[in-house]
């Protein structure tokens, strides 16, 4: 346990005051899709629709960013799965601290097998809040904001990851939507997926607006039916 991640877990376990209240908000925060990040999807759709002289490349972002989100979220689970496990802060004894709990919740005993480091929802979230920024400053900002008091804090209040594991994973998204938003790229992302816009308008908007949900809900019924086969193939 280094330093940095060890005094803000007991400043959160001792000095922050805790209430049923506060813990129930935390709870729902982290459960609920819009808290979880709808939000900025639809911020995502603003962007697409609005009319300007940016217009075109305000879409180009758009794909771009969708392209990087979908990215920083395979390789938050792949990095978990293959970098050294590091278990949550919520189900490790020996840090002798007390984490909120919930007890309709089933999360705890998938939690306990997946690695902590990096934080998923961190890198796809801060590439979503990225690609807003590269279109629009002013939303860009409120869109951090959001990722971090909506989405990164109540993940370390509720002991689900040590802060580093935010850091990182932040850091992470941050580059990977940078990356793939360097005008050449996004060019080469954007061109093929503004052409089905025109040409086939019906299935694209139907498939995007699919997308969107499960980017969204960070694919979560497509995870559990992959765990379902997993565990009982």
């Amino acid at each position: 346990m280094n330093p940095f991640d060890l005094a803000i877990l007991r400043f959160i376990n001792h000095v922050v005051p805790r209430s049923h209240m506060l813990d129930y908000v935390a709870f729902g925060i982290e459960k609920f899709y819009f808290t979880r990040g709808l939000g900025m999807i639809c911020l995502l759709w603003w962007l697409w629709f609005r009319n300007g002289s940016t217009a075109r490349r305000d879409r180009e972002i758009v794909v771009a960013t969708t392209v990087a989100t979908v990215l920083a979220l395979a390789l938050g689970r792949l990095l978990a799965h293959y970098l050294p496990f590091r278990l949550r802060p919520m189900v490790d004894p020996a840090l002798m601290m007390n984490f909120p709990s919930d007890p309709g919740a089933c999360k705890v005993p998938v939690l306990r097998t997946w690695s902590s480091f990096p934080s998923d929802h961190a890198m796809m979230w801060c590439a979503v809040a990225t690609g807003i920024y590269l279109a629009s400053r002013r939303l860009g900002i409120l869109a951090y904001i959001y990722a971090f008091f909506f989405i990164c804090l109540p993940r370390v209040y509720l002991g689900m990851h040590y802060p580093t594991d935010i850091l990182a994973g932040a850091a992470l998204g941050i580059v990977i939507c940078l990356l793939l938003n360097h005008p050449v790229i996004r060019t080469r992302l954007a061109v093929p997926a503004l052409d089905w816009s025109v040409k086939y308008q019906g299935v694209f908007y139907a498939a995007v607006f699919l997308l969107s949900f499960e980017l969204a809900s960070q694919f979560d019924e497509l995870r559990r039916l992959g765990e379902f086969f997993w565990h009982n193939a």
